[in-house]
């Protein structure tokens, strides 16, 4: 346990700024070609974050898709100025396995420009839309190095049915030449890991749960951990599609109208920091 008057250890909270329509698991229903005529609901999410982290003075990491910045740079521009990172969520949110590393590369690299132009600062990191990047695809390390990321969180250490890497370390590991592979917090126990970094666990499982498993990579580990949410997950009042499979629908809107109390919860039960500022001093590799 921390000692009263000690500092919090200083934890990393991450944003992927994608929406409604852009997640994976509902690609089927919303086509590419029918994003432009899809109503967005990012840029309110978005903006309802940054006020709660205004109210918190914490700062975050927000990964974002090259598409929504195209769309809305002026928020792009206020994630900035108010002091939080600007990451790569990658172009338009395809998977890194369903590319050929030709086609990720080109993905990768443009939204890096993409992004740096609007905002006017350099972007360090990278994440790969559903954690994407395993066992199938081990080229993609290389291309997000070649791109001119200095780190990625695309890897998650669990067993998923859509996603993750088991036997993937828990803490950050450096890959290629350089490039630090920061992976989402995980805890150990029965022999496997398990998740506590966010996204739909958070809103299925009590909040108990996830503060368990935060003080735990605090405590017990002695390191900072990992959160990661999306904006669609404050917003209860987005459409739903009925049509998808009912598991699906459970996994995508399960608890969407608590989560925002939750996260205001999270915000202060925690410090909170940009992934840069956490982990690149102590994870750069010695020259």
């Amino acid at each position: 346990m921390s000692v009263a008057g000690e500092p919090r250890v200083r934890n990393a909270l991450t944003i992927d700024v994608e929406d409604y329509f852009q997640v994976s698991a509902l690609a089927s229903h919303f086509p590419k070609d029918a994003w432009e005529n899809t109503p967005c609901r990012v840029e309110r999410n978005v903006q309802r974050i940054l006020e709660m982290l205004r109210e918190q003075g914490a700062k975050a990491t927000f990964f974002t898709l090259g598409w929504v910045a195209e769309r809305y740079p002026a928020l792009i521009r206020l994630i900035a100025e108010e002091g939080h990172e600007l990451a790569s969520h990658g172009y338009g949110h395809e998977r890194a396995s369903a590319q050929t590393p030709e086609a990720f590369l080109a993905d990768i690299t443009l939204a890096k420009v993409v992004l740096e132009d609007i905002a006017s600062c350099e972007v360090k990191g990278y994440r790969a839309p559903s954690f994407s990047v395993g066992a199938s695809n081990p080229w993609a390390h290389g291309c997000i190095e070649e791109a001119g990321y200095r780190y990625s969180s695309s890897v998650y250490p669990v067993k998923h049915d859509h996603y993750g890497v088991p036997d993937a370390p828990r803490f950050p590991y450096v890959v290629g030449d350089g490039l630090v592979e920061i992976p989402i917090s995980t805890v150990r126990r029965l022999g496997r890991n398990w998740p506590v970094g966010g996204g739909g666990y958070f809103r299925l499982l009590p909040y108990p749960v996830s503060a368990w498993g935060i003080r735990k990579v605090n405590e017990e580990d002695g390191k900072p951990a990992i959160f990661y949410f999306h904006p669609w997950e404050i917003d209860p009042e987005q459409p739903v599609v009925q049509q998808a499979s009912a598991k699906t629908r459970f996994r995508h809107y399960v608890n969407l109208s608590r989560t925002e109390a939750r996260l205001q919860r999270l915000l202060q039960d925690f410090a909170w920091g940009r992934m840069d500022e956490v982990f690149l001093p102590a994870s750069r590799p010695a020259a």
